[in-house]
């Protein structure tokens, strides 16, 4: 590592020959604005918002790619150029841009509304560019695309590309330059998989979530409905940033206080749909080993997922574990057993699910997924979705006492807890299934081979005397890494965990916006998964099947994990996708 000595703004830093005027910028406390850029994504430097000044150089420079190589490099990032620079390019960004910015699903989170303030640059600029037609696609259950507030950035495609899939791109040439999918059609018509990366990444309000706030009101307004709501794992880890609460701060209990105050009829916690997942999938993984079934078996608690395995590997479709996702799982049981024992018409209930992920809004609406007659969930909103009903309402977030999920579907574990993060449900897995093997209540529950951010990790376990090798992938670049070694038969794992999204979902589509001054240098997937394995390590049961209410359920209605009744209301069924 050779070191170089740099002044930035007078200011002595030594830094790594090589480092970027941004991350050297950082280093000092200067934060250098930009557009465009996210770090390992999307290193273009086209914005221009991030130019500075090196001296001896003939024109500002783009710092988010510009690397120093030279001892005593000088660069100064706040000079009147450098301002009047980025203050002329804002201007000429606007000139095409809606600026109708009261009424945008972005207002106050961002990025250019924010950089327009703080450069002093108002609506009515210097500028009046032509401001032609564009596309406005609603045609996906999961979001809305706005070109006229699009700033070409280009951050969605990288993340579309980064994610393996690459349905969007740019269109045409010059100023008619546009993001679309290709010949101009709708994005339903793609083979998107609704992760929403776009959506997370967008630094305006081009690319938002499909907003169903005013669906989950109307319902709590009808005194005919009996609303139920459910909220993810990773909710409890996320919710707190939208709120200017710091990343990583678990809200379980003012969400629930939150909910609550909104009217819901029951609030209960989908950790007890993922500690059902793990007494379903455990057994079956256990009975696809032991009886010659399909293997390596894959876990299926990620929709984005699901969706890219039918579209882009059908012929792994034999591999996925039959069980419904954690969210389905619960509703199906509010639906089900909880309708049965209130003695309630499951026609009559709403079930509002908050999710980390805007795949969940594809999924409510699959086939095979309405075990009561009827749809399993009705709504499923983001954590963002959530965060503005409860501004909408008025309510102090950050004042709010806690207080805990309603019992019926409300006792969970540790295993459900950590379904939030990558690695965390072939974890809470293992637990039961070297349980289950060995017939002993075994002490040793930290699989922790299997923790941490890397797109891919791999462990052998043995359990009772069975080899088991596990393979974790999160991404979809880094799952089709993992599923062309199974296709090639490179690879010999037998129960592999996929999440669609980078990190987990704790990193999901749906999750609070952070601007790319924080996503290019905190790690958000670690900060929000500390807080899952914290609740994991301090919550009396860590084990799915030690669960009081997951034994009731079984010795009242289920049966046992895999019984036909099991199989009828919690386990699905997969389509290969025509990939466009």
């Amino acid at each position: 590592m050779e070191m170089i000595n740099i002044k930035i703004n007078n200011i002595p830093l030594s830094v790594e020959k090589g480092t970027t005027i941004l991350e050297a910028a950082a280093q000092v406390g200067i934060n250098i604005p930009t557009l465009c850029f996210l770090k390992d994504i999307n290193e273009i430097g086209a914005c221009r918002m991030c130019v500075a000044e090196v001296k001896g150089a003939r024109s500002l420079v783009a710092s988010c790619v510009y690397p120093i190589e030279r001892e005593g490099t000088e660069i100064f990032t706040n000079t009147k150029k450098v301002q009047d620079s980025r203050r002329t390019t804002l201007e000429l960004i606007l000139s095409n841009h809606e600026r109708k910015c009261l009424s945008c699903p972005r207002s106050g989170s961002c990025e250019l509304q924010k950089m327009c303030y703080e450069f002093g640059v108002e609506d009515e600029c210097r500028f009046d560019g032509d401001n032609p037609k564009v596309k406005y696609d609603d045609s996906t259950p999961h979001l809305i695309r706005n070109n006229s507030k699009c700033v070409l950035c280009r951050r969605c495609v990288a993340a579309c590309n980064d994610q393996f899939v690459g349905v969007i791109g740019a269109n045409n040439r010059g100023f008619d330059t546009e993001i679309g999918c290709y010949f101009n059609t709708d994005l339903n018509s793609t083979s998107c998989v609704s992760c929403g990366q776009c959506t997370a990444v967008c630094p305006t309000g081009a690319l938002v979530e499909k907003d169903q706030t005013q669906l989950v009101f109307d319902a709590l307004d009808d005194p005919e409905k009996y609303v139920v709501v459910q909220t993810a794992p990773a909710i409890r880890a996320t919710l707190g940033e939208c709120f200017d609460m710091p990343i990583g701060t678990n809200v379980k209990g003012k969400m629930v206080t939150a909910l609550k105050m909104l009217g819901f009829d029951k609030v209960f916690d989908t950790d007890f749909g993922a500690d059902l997942t793990i007494m379903e999938e455990a057994n079956e993984f256990i009975e696809r080993v032991q009886n010659g079934g399909t293997l390596p078996m894959i876990t299926s608690c990620s929709p984005g997922w699901v969706k890219f395995c039918e579209y882009y590997y059908p012929e792994l479709l034999p591999n996925l574990s039959s069980c419904k996702s954690p969210q389905q799982m619960t509703g199906a049981m509010i639906k089900t057993y909880y309708a049965q024992k209130e003695g309630i018409d499951p026609a009559n209930i709403v079930v509002v699910s908050i999710m980390p992920c805007t795949a969940k809004k594809f999924e409510v609406n699959r086939d095979d997924q309405n075990a009561a007659g009827v749809p399993d969930v009705d709504i499923a909103l983001t954590t963002r979705e959530l965060a503005k009903m409860i501004k909408a309402q008025q309510i102090q977030f950050t004042k709010l006492p806690d207080s805990d999920f309603d019992p019926a579907l409300g006792i969970t574990t540790g295993a459900a807890a950590i379904f939030g993060a990558t690695g965390g449900v072939m974890e809470a897995a293992l637990r039961t299934a070297a349980d289950t093997l060995t017939g002993q209540s075994l002490d040793e529950v930290d699989y922790k081979e299997v923790r941490g951010t890397d797109g891919i990790k791999e462990a052998s376990y043995n359990v009772a005397g069975l080899e088991v090798k596990v393979a974790v992938a999160s991404g979809l670049k880094n799952a089709a890494k993992i599923l062309d070694k199974v296709k090639s038969g490179e690879a010999d794992y037998q129960f592999i965990e996929i999440m669609c999204c980078p990190g987990g979902c704790v990193n999901g589509g749906g999750q609070p916006i952070q601007p790319a001054s924080v996503r290019n240098f905190t790690d958000l997937k670690a900060e929000r998964a500390k807080a899952l394995y914290d609740e994991d390590a301090n919550l009396p049961l860590r084990k799915s099947h030690d669960s009081p209410i997951i034994k009731q359920v079984y010795e009242e209605f289920l049966e046992k994990p895999g019984s036909h009744k099991a199989h009828e209301i919690l386990h699905t069924t997969y389509v290969a996708r025509k990939k466009f």
